[in-house]
């Protein structure tokens, strides 16, 4: 049962009545009508009319709290329900409409103990019960979805890619080199994470570390656009030459590319290994692809819909000797030899 069937059997059943005189029981049923109607606001008018007629019946106070719910004035229904259930404390009524309003604050902890009390004044309500269960649910996804909204908002690769930092401060001659090449792959992998989440795409690019004191700054940009670059085995392969003259020219000391996986060819781009060994089946995601001339990684970051939102898993390590999106960029050598 929908929460507006739920509050219009409410307001308008004849068994909630009681006492009042004719007038008053006349505006009453008037609301009810209007209520069973959507007429929600003329509904509301009627039930204060009887509740100035007879200030102390639970019932008017209950349904008017029904009425405001429906109109989205919930202040004013929680406020009614209150004043039902301290005119009446037996009566389950006051508690499930408290229930009720409370879940349409999103205040589960309270509705749900405002529906247990409505519970125990009458334990056979099927109704209170689907609420119970319903409220039981309801929490669960809420608090799946705060967990899910703080992992969106708290991205912490440097983590991840904590063991990097070893081979990197092995490979590269002065600790300040290694902690900046680190801190751009940290940097570069963390803004497509955040685009990712914001948008469900990345921008297909390559992005280089210049090297701050040869590279001509005005010629050469920090990022190249590498959209094309998987529509043909032709387009790849002049990608990647383009790429590679491009690191060599611009002084590059490491680059990181950054891809959606929508738009490669995959598994073809592999050479024939991807297929037998890819592990992911059909997440979506990106990759990206770090390179240097004493270090290559390679990252598939899958993501998946929690709750509504675009969330990225934790990267996974593939075997860039089988998952390479490009070739080679940089001649390898160490930098500390």
């Amino acid at each position: 049962m929908t929460e507006a069937a739920e509050a219009k059997s409410g307001a308008a059943s004849p068994s909630e009545g009681g006492g009042g005189t004719g007038v008053n029981i006349s505006l009453k049923d008037k609301g009810n009508e209007f209520f069973k109607a959507g007429n929600y606001l003329k509904a509301a008018a009627l039930y204060t009319q009887a509740i100035k007629l007879d200030p102390s019946n639970p019932t008017l106070y209950s349904n008017r709290a029904a009425a405001f719910l429906q109109l989205v004035k919930l202040n004013k229904a929680l406020a009614d329900a209150e004043t039902t259930i301290a005119l009446n404390p037996q009566w389950e009524k006051g508690y499930f409409r408290k229930g009720c309003i409370l879940e349409a604050m999103e205040q589960y902890d309270d509705a749900s103990a405002a529906f247990q009390t409505a519970l125990q004044y009458n334990p056979q309500s099927s109704e209170v019960s689907r609420k119970i269960k319903r409220i039981s649910q309801l929490m669960k996804d809420k608090k799946r979805a705060q967990e899910v909204e703080k992992k969106r908002l708290n991205i912490d690769m440097a983590k991840h890619l904590d063991t990097l930092k070893s081979e990197m401060s092995a490979q590269y001659g002065s600790e300040e080199c290694w902690k900046e090449v680190f801190s751009f792959l940290v940097e570069t992998i963390e803004t497509a994470v955040k685009s990712w989440h914001e948008s469900s795409k990345v921008d297909p690019r390559v992005y280089f570390l210049l090297d701050r004191e040869k590279t001509q700054t005005d010629k050469y940009a920090p990022n190249v656009n590498i959209d094309k670059a998987f529509e043909s085995p032709e387009t790849h392969s002049s990608c990647f030459s383009f790429l590679r003259q491009y690191a060599e020219d611009s002084f590059s000391r490491a680059a990181c590319l950054v891809t959606p996986k929508s738009i490669i060819s995959y598994p073809q781009v592999w050479r024939g290994q991807g297929s037998r060994k890819w592990k992911y089946g059909q997440h979506d995601g990106f990759f990206v692809q770090f390179e240097s001339p004493s270090l290559r990684r390679l990252w598939f970051i899958p993501s998946s819909n929690e709750m509504g939102q675009i969330l990225c898993r934790e990267p996974e390590v593939l075997d860039i000797s089988a998952h390479e999106v490009l070739p080679r960029l940089f001649k390898e050598k160490l930098l500390n030899a």
